[in-house]
């Protein structure tokens, strides 16, 4: 089984294995956490699916590629990967790379298993050859919103790098906000260092900040700079895209990256299956999995259903989409077409909003649930 990045050519095409291919962030600029903690999701179920018995009487080998955050870099990898034969594409953490992947999975008629990117136009038009486990932006950052609002937040300040996904964000947020009384405040990163967000902050007089920027820069260091202001000392720092989610946060920041809510993909209570797939996680990662890494093996799971169930022809497993019934590590697993969506989606994806616990930063608490 190859699970790590390998060079063109290297793959065996004898057909002894199935192949799914993979793409992860796996180098910066990628969110090398995040990508991590993907790959381990993805492998441990690879893991688990051959010790089963595999898919077909064949092995499940996983083929990865490499996209470091770059669209164009992904979209020559499902290229090459489309070409060494693989049944399916599967991964991907970044919405604006996945959405490159998608775009092209589309074009070549490659089925592709979203793990990750919540960005709501994964695809320009509708297309059948792409499906999603992970909730579309709009429906999870509305709870986001919800959570804001409930708190008593009216005028929140946004934090925005230049981005299609953080211009998504912060639209889903103020269109939110705006139906409820409340007021959004962009302050553009592009021009703002991180020590005259807290002067923006007290001259707008917002009550919570959001990070809609890239970790660990410059988030940790707005972070730094706002909890040093004693003007600031009863703001709500928050992180919708979920960068309080990985270890390297609490390492970066200490206590001061506790209690900054973010939107995490866990249910209150994991299943059986999920506790010990949570157990196998860790040890493979050496720390407490994400909610990535059960993405990542959702994937797999799914995927392997399919192929079992259909074969390998690529566009019976396209057509197989609305028929996937799979209990996954965080719930049972089918997909529908949601309005709005261009892919098939898992509309029953369960969305928290969490924080670090001051007292115990290792410890999340659920502030919300959607």
């Amino acid at each position: 089984m190859n699970t790590s990045p390998s060079s063109p050519g290297s793959e065996r095409a004898d057909g002894s294995s199935v192949r799914i291919g993979a793409l992860v962030p796996l180098t910066r600029p990628g969110w090398v956490e995040a990508g991590r903690h993907l790959l381990a999701g993805l492998e441990l179920a690879v893991r688990d699916v051959n010790d089963a018995g595999g898919v077909l009487g064949r092995p499940l080998e996983l083929v990865v590629r490499d996209t470091a955050a770059d669209p164009q870099k992904a979209t020559a990898a499902v290229d090459e990967l489309a070409g060494l034969g693989v049944a399916a594409l599967a991964g991907e953490y970044h919405s604006v790379v996945a959405r490159a992947a998608a775009g092209r999975a589309d074009a070549l008629g490659l089925p592709f298993l979203c793990s990750s990117a919540v960005l709501d136009a994964l695809t320009e038009q509708p297309t059948e050859w792409v499906a999603r486990l992970s909730p579309p932006q709009s429906h999870g950052w509305r709870i986001y919103a919800d959570f804001l609002l409930g708190a008593g937040h009216r005028r929140i300040a946004v934090a925005a790098q230049p981005s299609v996904y953080w211009a998504s964000g912060t639209r889903i947020l103020r269109d939110c906000l705006a139906a409820r009384g409340g007021t959004v405040i962009e302050l553009d990163m592009s021009t703002l260092s991180p020590a005259a967000v807290s002067d923006e902050i007290v001259h707008h007089r917002a009550t919570a900040l959001l990070l809609l920027v890239g970790q660990p820069e410059p988030a940790v260091p707005i972070v730094k700079a706002v909890r040093r202001d004693q003007r600031l000392a009863e703001i709500m720092i928050g992180a919708p895209a979920g960068q309080p989610e990985f270890a390297a946060w609490a390492t970066l920041l200490g206590d001061d990256g506790a209690a900054i809510p973010f939107l995490r993909y866990l249910p209150e209570r994991l299943s059986p299956l999920g506790a010990r797939v949570g157990a196998a996680l860790g040890e493979r990662l050496a720390e407490a999995p994400s909610f990535v890494a059960f993405e990542g093996y959702d994937t797999v799971a799914v995927l392997a259903d399919v192929l079992r169930s259909h074969g390998t022809d690529r566009a019976r497993t396209a057509r197989s989409w609305p028929r996937v019934e799979v209990e996954g590590t965080r719930g049972r697993i089918q997909f529908s077409r949601t309005p709005g969506i261009s892919v098939w989606q898992w509309a029953g994806a369960p969305v928290q909003v969490v924080d670090r616990d001051p007292a115990e930063p290792g410890r999340f608490r659920i502030l919300h649930a959607g």
